[in-house]
C-alpha cells in the first residue's frame, strides 16, 4: 500500500528537459571539445586545467566517500566471515578476468599484426621517453606493493587520496565500530549522516562534469591532433576491437550467466561512462557508481568493498593494453618471441597490471614497468606509443570501469547480497529512479529534482 502511494514521482527524470540531463550535457561537452581542439588547437591545448581541475575536485571527494560507504556497509553485515569470503571471491574473479583480458589483447595483436612491416631499428628509438616514466614504475615488486597499501598515518590515507590505503583504514575502523558498543552505534549514525552530506555535495561537483569533459577532450585533440592517429591507426583500431570483444563476449557472458543484461548495465551507468570517456580517468566515476550499485539493490557491505578493490586489482583495459602494446613493439622491431617468452610475459603482466591507479597514463606506466624487467623487449620501444597513448587511455578506462561494475553486481549476487527484483526493475527502467525502488533498498532521502541522478527516496519504514 505504502509502496503504491510513493510511485508518483517515479518518472521525474523523464520530465526534465533533455539539455538538463547530465549525460546529454557531457556529450555536448565532448563534441564541443573535439571541435575546439581541431579548429583552434593551441586554444584547445590551453584548456587542460579545466579537465585536470574537475578530476582533482572529484578525487578530493573519493576518500571520504569510500570510507563512509565501507564502514557503514561492513557494519550492516552480521557475520564477519562474509567479508573474508567476499574478498576471496572478488580476487578470484579479478584474476580470472585479468587473464582473459591479457589473452584478448594477445589474440587481437597476433591476428591483426599492426606492427608487422614497420622494421623499426631499436637504435633509433628515443630512450628519454621511457626514462621519464621509469621512476614511477620503479617500485613494482610484490613487497613494495603491499607496503604501499599501508599509509604513513591514519589521516595520510585520506591526504594521499589513493583507494587501497583508504580501503585498509576503512575495514579496520569498521571492525572497531562494530565492536565498540554504544560508542560504535553513535559513530555509525554520524558516518551515515556524513555520507548523505557527501553525496549531495558530490552532486554539486558533478555539475561541472560537462566543463571538465570539454576541457580534457579539447586538450587531447588540440595537443596531439586527430591526424596523429593516422600513422598508428591500425594499432588503435586493434586495441578498440580487443576491448570491444572483451566487453561483449567475456563480460556479456558473465552477466548473462548471473541473470542480468550487460547492455542494460552499461546504459544504467551511462553518466559515469561518459565522464570516464571525457576525462580518460575512471576515478571521477567511483562515487556515482557506488551510489548506483546501491540503487540496483546491492548491499553496501559487498559492493562497497568490491568496486574500490577493482580499481586496483581489476584493470582489464590496462591488461589488454599491456599485451597488445608489448607484442606491437616486438612486431615493429622485428623481434620474434617464443611461446615460452610470451608465457613468462603474461605471468609478469599479472603482477604489473595490479595496483595501478585508474588515472590517465597508468597503463603506460605499467607498460614501462613490464618492459623494464623483461629483457626480451626494448623499453625504448614505448617511444612508438607515446604520441597516441592518450587516444587509447579512454578505451582502457572505459573497459576497466564496465568490468568493475559487472564484477560488483556479480559478486553481490554470488553472496546473495543483491535483490534480484530490484536489480531487474532498475535495469529495466534504464536508470530512472523510482520511489518504490528507493524505499526497497532503504537509501538516503531525496534531494531536488535537478540532482535526481544521485538522489534516493525515504525508506518506506
Amino acid at each position: 500500500m505504502q509502496k503504491e502511494a510513493q510511485v508518483g514521482p517515479a518518472n521525474s527524470e523523464t520530465r526534465k528537459p533533455f539539455y538538463r540531463i547530465l549525460y546529454v550535457q557531457v556529450l555536448i561537452g565532448l563534441m564541443l571539445g573535439v571541435l575546439t581542439g581541431h579548429i583552434w588547437p593551441d586554444f584547445g591545448a590551453a584548456l587542460k586545467p579545466f579537465g585536470d581541475g574537475f578530476v582533482k575536485l572529484v578525487k578530493m571527494m573519493i576518500a571520504p566517500i569510500v570510507f563512509c560507504t565501507i564502514v557503514s556497509g561492513i557494519n550492516s553485515i552480521n557475520d564477519s566471515r562474509e567479508i573474508g569470503r567476499t574478498l576471496v571471491k572478488s580476487m578470484a574473479l579479478f584474476y580470472l578476468l585479468t587473464v582473459l583480458a591479457l589473452l584478448a589483447g594477445l589474440i587481437a595483436v597476433s591476428l591483426i599484426q599492426p606492427g608487422a612491416g614497420m622494421h623499426v631499428s631499436v637504435s633509433t628509438l628515443d630512450p628519454s621517453v621511457a626514462a621519464k616514466f621509469s621512476k614511477q614504475a620503479a617500485s613494482s615488486g610484490f613487497a613494495d606493493f603491499v607496503l604501499h597499501i599501508i599509509p604513513h598515518s591514519f589521516f595520510g590515507a585520506f591526504a594521499d587520496g589513493e583507494v587501497l590505503p583508504v580501503l585498509l583504514v576503512s575495514v579496520l575502523v569498521a571492525f572497531g565500530v562494530s565492536r565498540a558498543g554504544e560508542g560504535g552505534a553513535a559513530m555509525t549514525k554520524a558516518i551515515d549522516s556524513f555520507s548523505q552530506v557527501l553525496f549531495v555535495s558530490f552532486g554539486f561537483v558533478m555539475k561541472l562534469a560537462p566543463l571538465g569533459a570539454f576541457g580534457a577532450m579539447a586538450f587531447t585533440v588540440g595537443r596531439y591532433g586527430i591526424r596523429s592517429i593516422g600513422s598508428l591507426g591500425l594499432l588503435i583500431l586493434t586495441f578498440y576491437i580487443a576491448c570491444s570483444v572483451f566487453v561483449v563476449i567475456v563480460l556479456g557472458t558473465l552477466a548473462r550467466l548471473n541473470g542480468f543484461s550487460l547492455w542494460r548495465t552499461i546504459r544504467y551507468f551511462k553518466e559515469e561512462l561518459l565522464i570516464v570517456l571525457g576525462t580518460s580517468s575512471s576515478e571521477p566515476a567511483l562515487p556515482g557508481a557506488l551510489r548506483k550499485l546501491e540503487q540496483l539493490g546491492c548491499q553496501k557491505g559487498v559492493s562497497g568493498l568490491v568496486l574500490p578493490m577493482g580499481y586496483s586489482f581489476n584493470l582489464d583495459g590496462s591488461a589488454i593494453y599491456l599485451t597488445l602494446a608489448s607484442m606491437f613493439i616486438a612486431q615493429a622491431c622485428d623481434i620474434h618471441l617464443s611461446w615460452g617468452q610470451i608465457g613468462a610475459m603474461l605471468g609478469l603482466m599479472l603482477l604489473t597490471s595490479k595496483g595501478a591507479a585508474g588515472v590517465t597514463g597508468s597503463g603506460f606506466v605499467a607498460l614501462v614497468a613490464t618492459l623494464t624487467v623483461m629483457p626480451d623487449l626494448p623499453v625504448t620501444g614505448v617511444a612508438l606509443l607515446v604520441g597516441i597513448d592518450r587516444f587509447m587511455s579512454e578505451a582502457r578506462a572505459l573497459t576497466s570501469m564496465i568490468s568493475n561494475c559487472v564484477a560488483s553486481i556479480t559478486i553481490s549476487l554470488w553472496e546473495d547480497a543483491c535483490d534480484r527484483e530490484v536489480l531487474a526493475h532498475e535495469l529495466g527502467q534504464g536508470g530512472i529512479r523510482t520511489a518504490a525502488t528507493g524505499a526497497k533498498i532503504g537509501a538516503a532521502p531525496a534531494v531536488r529534482e535537478d540532482e535526481s541522478w544521485i538522489s534516493t527516496t525515504q525508506s518506506a519504514a
